[in-house]
């Protein structure tokens, strides 16, 4: 028997014991370990609230963590309840599949201010994650800027300018929603270093400003390239920007505007004692796409702004780690013998939910080469034995089970759930 144990129950985590069970069937045994109650990482508490299509590849997950050889072991903590030398002790394959859920700083003068917010703590906090959801981001202001050209910023935008009639649907959490809906914001900001041909936005996300009900997207365009420079882009680029084109032909008056600002970095935030103006910079690109400042500058009006800059995978003690690029070292996956990773821990933040599933086989398949036949190591029971020695408390799948079906039966009308967002309030609702 092998014995694997996933640390992180996101996609790359649920990907990697989908393949472990492919590749060795029913001789091994994975273990996925989450230092919260409730499994899915970045389905839960990173995808928009009211991209419920998204999220329903946790389906698939949940058929994985059924079988019989998987198991989802919540409410431990790597390094506080357990370190990764004793899990290393325990089991054939560690494989840190954390994530990167910690936000990039913005590290300009001010960028501390009260009002000033990462992406993570941002989407955390109208997703219910228990570390976030006390937030109370400054929504009293009729301004906000958002600085980042991906689709994290564009989920920001549209939810901070869609009417709780448009969450119908959504698992957006309560507290939430009744702060967005007593939202002063009436002008959002999108800042990009760059141009329109460098976004990373994609073409479903930005299609959907185009149709919300009080809110109209604005594109000056002054920014746009020539019509024939579209020829050269990506078939799924040109269509994004095609929907850039379209908003400059044909704005709309609506009581919000979300207006992209291209060509435009934040040099300062400034206020007293919070953000009251962010101090933008006009930049020019090089020949290799690199933006300069132009020493031209302007301020903006706000009380809230949302850096979308990018995340970073939190550093573990004795384990190897890239400062420069906040992921694992490793070599295609593998740390050191017997420990590698997976998903943006491995890569850094690029790609989509399913770029994990190639990336959890191809770590299957190292861990196949590197790991020969039964080892002998205490695996599974041992894990449950140093848990129960140290009075950890820990949540299977079964439990989750129950957690989701009060979650369930405590939604508001048309709702899919209300979220628990206290780890007291999850580990009551399992019993």
């Amino acid at each position: 028997m092998r014995h694997v144990a996933v640390i992180g129950s996101g996609p790359a985590g649920y990907y990697t014991a989908e393949a472990c069970q492919k590749i060795f069937g029913e001789e091994v045994r994975v273990d996925i370990l989450d230092r919260l109650p409730v499994p899915y990482g970045l389905i839960r508490f990173g995808v928009a609230p009211d991209h419920q299509s998204i999220k329903a590849v946790s389906r698939r997950y949940e058929a994985v963590a059924l079988s019989d050889n998987v198991r989802f072991v919540g409410n431990v903590c790597v390094g506080r309840d357990v370190t990764i030398g004793e899990l290393q002790d325990l089991y054939d394959a560690v494989v840190l599949a954390t994530g990167a859920p910690k936000d990039r700083p913005l590290e300009i003068p001010g960028g501390n201010l009260p009002g000033v917010v990462g992406s993570a703590e941002f989407v955390g906090w109208y997703n219910g994650h228990p570390e976030f959801a006390g937030l109370e981001p400054r929504l009293n202001g009729p301004g906000a800027v958002i600085v980042g050209n991906g689709n994290v910023a564009l989920d920001v935008a549209r939810i901070l300018a869609k009417t709780q009639q448009e969450f119908a649907g959504s698992d957006i959490v309560a507290h939430a929603l009744e702060q967005l809906n007593r939202s002063a914001i009436r002008h959002i900001t999108i800042l990009g270093r760059r141009g329109p041909h460098e976004i990373a936005m994609t073409p479903k996300e930005l299609g959907e400003l185009g149709h919300l009900e009080r809110a109209a997207p604005r594109v000056d365009p002054v920014d746009l390239p020539e019509d024939g420079a579209d020829a050269l882009l990506e078939p799924g680029m040109r269509k994004s920007v095609g929907h850039l084109r379209d908003f400059a032909a044909n704005p709309v008056a609506k009581p919000v505007i979300i207006e992209f600002d291209f060509f435009a970095m934040p040099v300062a935030i400034e206020g007293d004692g919070k953000v009251d103006r962010v101090i933008v910079e006009r930049t020019v690109l090089d020949d290799q796409l690199r933006s300069h400042g132009t020493g031209e500058r302007y301020s903006v009006d706000c009380s809230l702004v949302v850096s979308c800059i990018g995340y970073s995978t939190p550093p573990i003690e004795g384990v190897p780690y890239e400062h420069g690029r906040g992921r694992f070292a490793s070599d295609e996956g593998r740390i050191l013998p017997g420990l590698y990773c997976v998903g943006w821990a491995r890569r850094g933040p690029t790609g989509t939910i399913g770029t994990n599933r190639p990336d959890g086989y191809m770590i299957a398949e190292k861990i196949a080469e590197d790991i020969g036949a039964d080892s002998g190591k205490a695996g599974r029971p041992g894990l449950d034995a140093l848990l129960a020695e140290r009075g950890v408390e820990i949540v299977t799948f079964r439990d989750w089970q129950k957690i989701e079906q009060a979650e369930v039966l405590r939604a508001r009308e048309g709702a899919p759930r209300e979220k628990f967002i206290a780890i007291e309030e999850m580990i009551r609702a399992k019993g």
